[in-house]
């Protein structure tokens, strides 16, 4: 904090003021996204273009790839880590493997949750995101990846947050007995 934000005219209310929730949880001010170098934007878009022509493995692999250069390079708290892990969360979704899709997604939203904060528009999107995948799993898997989900949920937007709240309501449906 500056000085100049220390010593403000008396009255003077700041976005900080109207800060609610849970004080262990605090929201990082909104930063601009480090640039993406340029190598890495073009294995990006090769990656891309192999997925868009229908090679899922060969763009898994090379994501793959970058994900170790990238997390060597920046380590697993970096927003270009979470990109390239979102990037495979997507590979995985498109090749069919939702499961693995959602894994990744919790993964990515819980490492936005840490480096942006819990307040931070791109973590609320990643938890949306990895919400409206899970709700698309069958029954089965929906079940055995609901908890993860819940305590993802719980963790990010806390207890009684319209999330949790619907992901509750969800896994409640999932467990129900089917009516006759």
């Amino acid at each position: 904090m500056s000085e100049q934000d220390l010593y403000l005219p008396w009255g003077t209310v700041t976005p900080a003021f109207w800060e609610t929730g849970d004080s262990t949880k605090p929201s990082l001010p909104a930063a601009e996204p480090p640039p993406v170098p340029e190598a890495v934007r073009r294995e990006l878009a090769a990656i891309a273009a192999a997925g868009a022509a229908g090679q899922l493995a060969e763009a898994s692999a090379s994501a793959h790839r970058l994900d170790v250069q990238i997390t060597a390079q920046h380590g697993e708290a970096h927003l270009h880590t979470i990109q390239i892990r979102e990037v495979r969360a997507h590979l995985a979704h498109l090749a069919g493997d939702n499961v693995g899709a959602v894994g990744w997604y919790l993964h990515t939203a819980r490492l936005r949750a840490a480096v942006q904060g819990c307040r931070h528009a791109d973590t609320a999107h990643a938890t949306k995101l990895v919400y409206s995948l899970w709700r698309t799993l069958p029954p089965a898997d929906a079940q055995r990846l609901g908890g993860q989900l819940l305590t993802a949920l719980t963790e990010i937007h806390g207890p009684e947050s319209p999330a949790v709240i619907r992901t509750r309501r969800r896994m409640a449906s999932l467990t129900a007995p089917a009516s006759t």
